[in-house]
């Protein structure tokens, strides 16, 4: 859809995977996760892959008050959890880690993420004396890609995915950069001095508009 909407503004997106998650279906963490679904517990999630990794062990909705970051996580949660169930949602796990100290209800709370997680939000909320149990529920793996092609511009949805690209791959420095958050783009910067636009909103959605913008101009 968001590639058709590129092309019908004159712009062709290929698109490349550099990155490939799974999700962690131990004994372990299944156990985990149905634990945690008896209790009236505080949950955040910052990826979508965490969102589908959980939500694939429920049978039911637990009665958790959630945080999550906006775009496609914050619609994977809607989907399934239902809006109610969203306490808040930010642009970024900075910003929301902020957002969960503000509310001051929660004292406590179960962080679902990834292996190559960020430590904005757990470090964030440990100063503020609020306590993270971590739960790693996906795996990132990388698989980098040579590039033939010669862009004008390149998108990165993550910093893992800056990682694995730059791996294998050097660029022009007239290529212009698409970066989805602050720390892409702070990662982008130690490979690179290219011209960076950077998308404050999570989503593709948003960071497409971006680019459209972008080139519009």
């Amino acid at each position: 859809m968001l590639i058709y909407k590129a092309a019908n503004k004159g712009i062709s997106i290929d698109e490349v995977s550099f990155v490939e998650t799974e999700a962690i279906i131990t004994t372990d963490i299944i156990e985990k996760i149905k634990n945690i679904a008896t209790k009236k517990a505080t949950v955040v999630f910052t990826s979508m892959n965490a969102v589908d990794a959980v939500t694939a062990q429920l049978t039911q909705i637990p009665d958790w008050k959630i945080f999550c970051v906006g775009g496609v996580t914050k619609e994977t949660v809607f989907n399934f959890f239902g809006e109610k169930s969203v306490e808040g949602t930010a642009k970024n796990a900075k910003m929301l880690a902020e957002k969960i100290i503000l509310t001051g209800e929660s004292k406590e709370v179960f962080f679902f993420c990834g292996d190559q997680r960020l430590d904005e939000l757990p470090e964030t909320l440990n100063a503020n004396d609020i306590k993270v149990n971590e739960v790693i529920v996906y795996t990132t793996r990388l698989i980098p890609n040579f590039i033939v092609k010669n862009y004008d511009g390149i998108i990165f949805f993550s910093p893992s995915a800056v990682h694995s690209f730059f791996s294998d791959n050097t660029i022009a420095t007239s290529v212009v950069l698409f970066s989805i958050g602050t720390t892409t783009t702070a990662t982008i910067k130690t490979y690179c001095t290219n011209k960076i636009i950077t998308s404050e909103w999570p989503g593709k959605e948003n960071m497409i508009d971006l680019v459209l913008d972008y080139y519009k101009t």
